[in-house]
């Protein structure tokens, strides 16, 4: 088990970790960091932020039925609470179009667009390579545990209270 010794030295803290379970979501919010860091360096090249890449992707595995924006939103990895100004943003780059549903004038459906399509497929294999690097010291066994670990975690949270059920912050008060 980590003494936590290395997450200190790499983020400077001095005293240790009240618990470990400080440690687990210190070491897990700065991995995530250093990968995204990682990811955009593939990304930015072409113009993309992680946010629009997840949600190119979303739309190709969507095919030509589309998505309503909000479930664009609930499907993608980071909270996208602007979800209307990312699509904006990749509408403007031609990467995507809307479509007002004709039942439901009220709800607009996104489709990736021939151009999105083909960004992708010239990022797919960058992206491989990110994925395989950025876990290449794991061994296969040590990355399934991790995929393991982590999934219980969210499934956890699932189960526990909705964040507006949230004991608010002072500020919020």
């Amino acid at each position: 088990m980590s003494s936590g010794k290395h997450l200190q030295e790499e983020i400077s803290q001095r005293r240790p970790f009240h618990s470990t379970g400080a440690e687990v979501v210190v070491g897990v919010l700065r991995t995530a960091a250093v990968i995204e860091r990682y990811f955009n360096q593939v990304l930015m090249p072409h113009g993309l932020t992680i946010q629009q890449y997840n949600v190119l992707r979303i739309l190709r595995g969507a095919g030509t039925e589309g998505l309503p924006t909000l479930t664009i939103r609930d499907r993608m990895v980071h909270e996208a609470p602007g979800i209307t100004r990312l699509i904006d943003k990749l509408e403007e780059a031609r990467l995507v179009r809307r479509e007002r549903s004709v039942p439901d004038r009220r709800q607009v459906f996104c489709f990736i667009t021939q151009p999105g399509l083909d960004l992708l497929t010239t990022l797919d294999e960058s992206v491989n390579a990110a994925d395989d690097a950025a876990v290449e010291m794991l061994s296969s066994d040590d990355q399934k545990q991790l995929v393991t670990l982590l999934d219980a975690v969210r499934a956890g949270h699932r189960k526990q209270a909705r964040p507006t059920d949230a004991p608010r912050s002072p500020r919020q008060r």
